[in-house]
């Protein structure tokens, strides 16, 4: 009995160390996502320094938590670890549709495959805001190109038909964008139509005033 008692106390500490691992896994995670949601709210403004900022700052927290997790792997994989990194991948690839650049690549973020594509597919949706307000400015050829952008990551996603055990709930949020991608698609289509009735109203009245 007295060897149980210290595989009992050896499993005691390590569960310690463990536990406090986790805690910090934990503040560290809240504080990345809170940061990346700035960073979207800064994005939508066109804030773009702002954004710039606050994205290297997230980049930089994302860094200290998975090496702060590199000889946990249970922990990295576990679902508040993945949520926030899903979240730096969904900031970057915000600002990056935004401003028409290049979408990042999951190695250049260093999250998982899952957690990028979720951050994909959220970044999308992210998307429609822009598009309305777009629209609503009255520049609907950008608004146009970000509808473009939603489908084409809509059109890649749909093809990843695995387990949610393995895409982290991609079926799920892939569904959701279906959503917001014909919403937004219904949207626009009669901000055109409206534009193009309001031109041919213009150039009736143009026709009459010249007549008269």
């Amino acid at each position: 009995m007295g060897q149980l008692e210290e595989i009992a106390d050896r499993i005691q500490e390590d569960f310690e160390v463990r536990n406090a691992i986790r805690d910090e896994a934990l503040r560290r995670s809240r504080g990345l996502i809170r940061v990346c949601a700035t960073t979207i709210r800064a994005s939508h403004r066109n804030d773009w320094e702002e954004a710039r900022e606050l994205l290297d700052q997230a980049t930089e927290l994302a860094n200290t938590l998975t090496e702060s997790l590199q000889n946990h792997p249970d922990l990295f994989h576990a679902g508040y670890t993945q949520d926030a990194l899903k979240e730096l991948a969904e900031a970057h690839v915000t600002l990056a549709l935004a401003k028409g650049d290049p979408l990042p690549k999951p190695e250049a973020l260093d999250v998982t495959n899952s957690a990028y594509l979720n951050g994909l597919c959220e970044g999308a949706s992210e998307m429609r805001r822009r598009c309305l307000d777009e629209m609503r400015r009255g520049d609907t050829d950008e608004a146009e190109r970000l509808l473009q952008a939603m489908d084409e990551i809509y059109n890649v996603l749909v093809t990843f038909d695995f387990p949610n055990a393995i895409t982290g709930g991609l079926r799920r949020r892939t569904d959701q964008l279906r959503g917001v991608l014909e919403r937004t698609r219904g949207d626009l289509t009669n901000s055109l139509r409206q534009d193009r009735l309001l031109e041919a109203l213009r150039r009736f009245e143009e026709r009459v005033s010249g007549e008269s």
